[in-house]
């Protein structure tokens, strides 16, 4: 036996592709050709293959890694020699399949061993534990942006190949088995008459991020049964204070947003009602507390809405905090972010103060239990001591999965907010 390398073939222009799943394991054996990991572009997923058949001894690469040609994938343990044209097969293969992702449908395999398209006869496969699931790369697709599990779903081709009906009829089944009220009068052809027909049209693609985030979305709000309590907070202290900061070696005044306190306050409820800071297993009855603090913030790009975690908020002070908003909003605005920034979250919070309006309801960012939206602040006349006074009010809506968190609770959370953001505020965040 000799050690070979198989590395990312050239993919012509692509570089930095991500890995969206790795099809083998460490002391599996694999045959020439077979599929080892899939890669996904902006146009396209599509898999590599190994030049080499053997048995696999490492693999240098995991799911979520972005590799470009001449990168090493594994070493194989493998009995076959080198062949000069292997690296000039794989580019034909891989750089077609990559650049015309439009002309595939759902059924469509690429069969590298013969650089030809076949339908429906042959299926590429998920390894786990010994275990293989045949479904082709888009079906595979399709299934992660439902967020469904490909190992609870039953293929109906030969050898349980699934399709993208059997996902389908997975997710109605789930959906028809959920207590929700489902529309019985809907037509069946939305649109009868083109827009074409009505006047001028531009037609685009959908930004990539909208497309990713749409189905996570859907899924949020058919799922979970969201309850959505609004208030109204006095925060007239709290904006004194803020407009006060000031430098003190250059007296210069400190510029911190609205948010940075507001996480403070948020941590502070998460600590005194940690069933907002869980996520559930809700299958497996199980629940599971997080000793961590770490807040979403819905982030508005021109690639589409983005929520990257501020990580420990419960050890910044509201200065840092401030900081650490500015330095992340700019690394989503410039495509910049690590992916794993937008996962582990607390809680989130949606702020639209910047741009206007009161209340509305915002969706929960699964496997988070909450989020709060918060609307731009406004003055408000009140009568206070028999006198009539303008107080600074800060409008909230708080919406929670009803599952876990009960309207009781909800209603204290928003109280423990109101003191926290109000005159008690002082006292509980650090500067």
């Amino acid at each position: 036996m000799s050690e070979q390398k198989i590395i990312v073939p050239n993919i012509g222009d692509f570089k930095e592709v991500e890995v969206i799943e790795v099809l083998v394991k460490e002391g599996q054996k694999i045959k020439k050709d077979d599929s080892v990991i899939t890669l996904e572009s902006d146009k396209s997923s599509v898999e590599v293959p190994s030049n080499f058949s053997g048995v696999i001894k490492k693999i240098n690469i995991k799911v979520g890694d972005k590799i470009s040609e001449g990168n090493t994938i594994l070493l194989l343990d493998s009995k076959e020699d080198s062949k000069e044209d292997s690296k000039e097969d794989s580019k034909e293969k891989i750089q077609p399949a990559l650049e015309n992702n439009n002309t595939k449908n759902e059924n469509e395999i690429i069969d590298f061993s013969k650089n030809k398209k076949k339908k429906n006869t042959q299926s590429t496969s998920v390894v786990v534990d010994g275990e293989m699931k045949p479904a082709s790369p888009n079906v595979r697709k399709f299934i992660r942006e439902l967020g469904a599990d490909i190992y609870k779903i039953s293929g109906s081709e030969r050898s349980g190949r699934v399709t993208k009906d059997d996902v389908k009829n997975y997710i109605k089944d789930k959906l028809t088995d959920a207590p929700v009220v489902v529309a019985q009068n809907k037509t069946s052809k939305e649109n009868e008459y083109e827009h074409s027909e009505f006047g001028e049209i531009v037609v685009k693609d959908i930004p990539r991020i909208k497309r990713l985030s749409g189905p996570h979305l859907v899924r949020s709000w058919s799922e979970i049964p969201h309850v959505t309590q609004h208030e109204e907070i006095d925060i007239t202290e709290m904006e004194q204070f803020r407009s006060s900061l000031k430098d003190l070696y250059t007296g210069r005044k400190i510029s911190i947003t609205p948010l940075a306190f507001i996480m403070r306050a948020m941590v502070s409820g998460l600590k005194a009602y940690p069933n907002f800071n869980a996520s559930i297993d809700s299958e497996n009855g199980k629940v599971t507390y997080k000793k961590y603090f770490h807040i979403g913030v819905a982030v508005d790009t021109s690639h589409g809405l983005m929520v990257p975690k501020i990580r420990d908020v419960d050890q910044l002070g509201v200065k840092e905090i401030s900081q650490k908003l500015r330095t992340v909003s700019k690394l989503c605005r410039e495509l910049k972010i690590d992916k794993k920034e937008f996962f582990g979250g607390s809680m989130t919070i949606s702020s639209l103060g910047g741009i206007g309006g009161t209340f509305f309801t915002p969706i929960i960012n699964s496997p988070e239990l909450s989020i709060l939206g918060v609307g731009k602040s406004y003055d408000k006349v009140v009568k206070k001591d028999g006198q009539i006074i303008t107080r600074k009010i800060l409008p909230i809506s708080l919406s929670y999965d009803h599952r876990f968190i009960d309207g009781a609770e909800g209603a204290r959370f928003c109280v423990h907010l109101s003191q926290s953001l109000g005159k008690d505020f002082a006292f509980k965040l650090a500067v």
